[in-house]
C-alpha cells in the first residue's frame, strides 16, 4: 500500500523547496502519495493540492491580526482534512505561525511530524524550542549555524546543506541558453533588477520605493521579478509612469542570470541573489508598529540570510527608514561602477558557498523519512 504524506508550505519558497522534495521522494519510491497546500511547483509535482498558497501568505503582526478569523478557519479545516487523509507522517515545510500549531495538534493525535526549513526561533522566540522538542520527530535544517543553536538545547537535528543550492544547480543544467531578451521582447543591454517581494503588502510598500530609486539611472534597464503568485495586472499602476522599466513573471532566476545587480526585498531571495553572484542591495519596510515589536524581540544582528550565514555584514541592509529612493542609489551606484565594493561582494558570496557545503538536501530528506517510515 502506498505511504500517503501531508505536506504544508504557505509560502513561495516553501512550494520550490516542496515540489523538490516530493520530487525526490517520488524518484525513491513511486508510490509515495500526496495531499498538500502549496503552489504551482508542488502541484507540478504529483499529487492533490488542498490550498493554493495565493491564500494563506499574510506578513507582519498587524497583518496577521487583521486575518486572524481567516487563519483560524484554515488551522480548523486543516485539521479536519489531515484526519480525513489518514497521512503516515505530515512534513512541515517553514510557515512557522501555522505549521507550529498544526504540528502540536498532530503531536497530539499521534501523526508522526517532520518539519523541513526550522523556523526562526535562533533570531525570536527562543522558547518555542522546548514546544518543537516535544512535537517534532525529526527537523531538518538548512543553515549551518542550526545545528549548534539547537543543540544548546539538548536537541539533535540534521543539517541537510541549503536546498537552494539543488534548484539553482538544476535550473542552471537544464538552461543551456535561455533566450531572456528575445522572449520578453527586451533590449539587449546591462540589466537592474528588482526583487520586490511575493507578498501584496510588501510589494505595495517597497516597489514604490525601488523604482523612484531607479527612475535617473542611465545606460541600464530595469527589470521587476513579478512573483506567481500575483496577477500582472497587481504591477500595472506602479510601473506605468517609469519608461526604462520592465516587468517579467515566472522568471526569476532567468533575470537573476541576466542581471549586473539587484535590489532586492529581505527574505530567501537575498541567498538567490548571491548564489547567482549578482551584487545587492537589501531592502526591508515593516509597518510601524510591526517594526517596534520585532526590534523588541528580535535577537540577531542581520535580516538577510548573505549576512547571517557568513556572521557579518556582506551586503548593505537598508531598514525602514533608511530604505528610500537616496540611500539605495547611493548603494547601486557603488556595487555597479566597479571597484572594490562589488569585487569584495563577489569573493565574499564564493566564501559563503563554501560555507554553506554540499547540496543534495531533498535527496537526503526523501531518503531519511522514507528509511524511517518502512
Amino acid at each position: 500500500m502506498a505511504h500517503r504524506y501531508y505536506v504544508i508550505a504557505g509560502e513561495a519558497s516553501g512550494d520550490l523547496h516542496g515540489s523538490n522534495l516530493m520530487k525526490a521522494m517520488l524518484q525513491e519510491q513511486p508510490d509515495c502519495d500526496f495531499r498538500f497546500w502549496g503552489g504551482d511547483e508542488m502541484s507540478k509535482a504529483g499529487g492533490t493540492r488542498v490550498k493554493h498558497i495565493k491564500e494563506l501568505a499574510f506578513m507582519g503582526f498587524v497583518e496577521v491580526l487583521m486575518n486572524l478569523r481567516t487563519i483560524l478557519g484554515n488551522l480548523k479545516f486543516c485539521k479536519n482534512d489531515i484526519l480525513h487523509y489518514k497521512p503516515d507522517a505530515l512534513i512541515l515545510i517553514d510557515y512557522p505561525g501555522f505549521n507550529l500549531r498544526i504540528a502540536e495538534w498532530a503531536h497530539e493525535q499521534g501523526i508522526r511530524v517532520i518539519y523541513y526549513i526550522s523556523p526562526q526561533v535562533w533570531a525570536w522566540k527562543q522558547n518555542r524550542v522546548h514546544t518543537i522538542k516535544k512535537v517534532v520527530d525529526e527537523m531538518y535544517v538548512i543553515l549551518p549555524f542550526e545545528k549548534d543553536f539547537y543543540r544548546q538545547f539538548n536537541f539533535e537535528v540534521t543539517y541537510v546543506g541549503h536546498p537552494l543550492l539543488d534548484a539553482i544547480e538544476n535550473y542552471k543544467s537544464q538552461v543551456s541558453e535561455t533566450r531572456f531578451f528575445e522572449r520578453n521582447s527586451l533590449k539587449e543591454c546591462p540589466v537592474i533588477a528588482i526583487l520586490p517581494g511575493s507578498r501584496k503588502q510588501e510589494v505595495k510598500k517597497k516597489l514604490p520605493i525601488m523604482l523612484e530609486a531607479v527612475k535617473e539611472l542611465k545606460g541600464y534597464q530595469v527589470i521587476v521579478a513579478g512573483a506567481p503568485s500575483l496577477d500582472a495586472s497587481f504591477y500595472q499602476p506602479f510601473l506605468q509612469e517609469y519608461s526604462n522599466v520592465s516587468i517579467v513573471h515566472s522568471q526569476t532566476y532567468d533575470l537573476l542570470s541576466n542581471a549586473e545587480a539587484a535590489i532586492v526585498t529581505s527574505g530567501t531571495a537575498t541567498l538567490e541573489t548571491a548564489l547567482f553572484e549578482v551584487p545587492e542591495v537589501v531592502c526591508y519596510i515593516g509597518s510601524p508598529i510591526s517594526y517596534l515589536i520585532a526590534r523588541q524581540l528580535i535577537k540577531i544582528k542581520f535580516i538577510s540570510l548573505v549576512n547571517l550565514i557568513m556572521d557579518r555584514e556582506v551586503v548593505k541592509e537598508l531598514i525602514q527608514k533608511e530604505c528610500n529612493p537616496t540611500s539605495i542609489r547611493g548603494e547601486l551606484n557603488r556595487l555597479v561602477i566597479g571597484g572594490t565594493k562589488r569585487e569584495q561582494m563577489l569573493a565574499d558570496y564564493k566564501t559563503m558557498k563554501e560555507i554553506l557545503g554540499g547540496g543534495g538536501a531533498s535527496k537526503k530528506i526523501a531518503q531519511s523519512v522514507l528509511k524511517t517510515n518502512v
